[in-house]
């Protein structure tokens, strides 16, 4: 049996730790009650439910009632974006994003411009960070929402929301914010950013895919995007799963556990492949910022080839050239927003390093890359 390439591309998703999986195991076996059934089934369903919602909450500094679990992240940020809008007072047709957000936030936003409402793109800088004096110079009294990720899946840039949430807080208007990359990575305390919604994604910290959450601080107006019964608030209508939902608490409270030693462990790990490739690779360009970033995340161009050719070359090596939710398209949007040019979007990869993440693999993965780049280039 041939031995398997070295995981590189955590940001795409994570594996289930066996920890989640033990927690969900009962649920899928004798605890199978439907959470809103009166009996003695339903009831330990919902009390599972119930601490879930208080481990997801604590990890993010939020009171368990301002949690609403979703089916993932990408409902979760329809349901934001869609939802606020949808909510908001009448006149306020004018909705604020970046030009770095994940799919599953701008088009939304495409959406509402197909519905008569004045979207705002913001551009990113070279580094991919939005300005927040740029959204405060877009704002208008009709400004319904703005939505600005908290980290950016391909380069792993975090973004200055709180700054930004500063600057909206006198003008009353809510901000959401994409959370799937950050959360489980780094600390995402969501009074400190003062966003008023907030989404999370369990697969990408160790929980499984199908689950994920919002986060609605209390008193911000929002409207189902889904007609059924009262489930969740009356905002996600629909029987909870609830082995997810245990999976999901599971991993939100081991994040929390180890979220300094991990961050600090995978930003050694992060830097020691970077290292490796840029000096062995001349040219070798970092996409994104050299700090204000995840420190799982290294989005780097290699000069000279194509990524796709390099991953390719590189069969030792699962990674991408970003974001699996773009995959096929015809370089990354992201790169593109953040003005770079034709042949370093050609040359970008992405490497992201995990959990399960050693020293020994990104030697290894770096002497693939490195390899792989030679044999391109002869």
């Amino acid at each position: 049996m041939s031995e398997q390439p070295i995981y590189l591309d955590y940001n795409a998703t994570t594996p289930v730790d066996t920890r989640v999986l033990e927690a969900m195991l009962p649920y899928l076996r004798e605890h199978f009650g439907n959470p809103s059934s009166a009996h003695v089934y339903g009831r330990r369903a919902h009390e599972a439910v119930e601490a879930a919602r208080r481990e997801v909450a604590a990890l993010i500094g939020a009171a368990p009632e301002e949690i609403i679990f979703t089916g993932c992240a990408t409902e979760a940020n329809n349901l934001a974006v869609l939802g606020c809008a949808h909510a908001s007072a009448a006149g306020k047709r004018h909705v604020i994003t970046s030009a770095v957000e994940h799919p599953s936030v701008l088009q939304p936003f495409l959406r509402l411009r197909e519905n008569g409402w004045d979207v705002t793109v913001l551009p990113a800088d070279g580094a991919g960070r939005v300005d927040p004096d740029q959204v405060a110079r877009a704002l208008r009294p009709d400004t319904a929402l703005v939505s600005i990720m908290h980290a950016n899946n391909e380069t792993g840039a975090v973004q200055p929301v709180a700054g930004i949430a500063a600057l909206l807080k006198p003008h009353g208007v809510p901000l959401h914010s994409d959370a799937a990359q950050s959360a489980g990575k780094i600390p995402v305390a969501v009074n400190e950013l003062g966003v008023d919604l907030l989404t999370l994604a369990g697969h990408k910290f160790y929980a499984p895919k199908g689950i994920g959450a919002l986060y609605v601080r209390s008193g911000t107006p929002l409207s189902p995007i889904m007609a059924g019964a009262g489930h969740e608030r009356g905002l996600r209508p629909g029987t909870e799963s609830v082995p997810l939902i245990v999976g999901l608490g599971r991993a939100a409270r081991l994040a929390l556990e180890d979220l300094d030693e991990e961050g600090a462990r995978l930003r050694t790990l992060r830097d020691d492949l970077h290292r490796r490739l840029a000096e062995a690779i001349p040219g070798l360009a970092l996409n994104g910022p050299q700090d204000a970033r995840l420190p799982n995340t290294l989005n780097v161009s290699f000069p000279g080839v194509a990524g796709w050719q390099l991953l390719e070359a590189a069969a030792g090596v699962a990674a991408s050239t970003g974001s699996a939710c773009h995959a096929g398209g015809g370089g990354s949007p992201v790169l593109a927003a953040m003005s770079l040019s034709a042949e370093r979007i050609a040359g970008a990869v992405r490497l992201s390093v995990g959990r399960p993440s050693d020293r020994l693999e990104i030697a290894r993965a770096a002497d693939a890359l490195i390899a792989a780049w030679r044999q391109l280039r002869a």
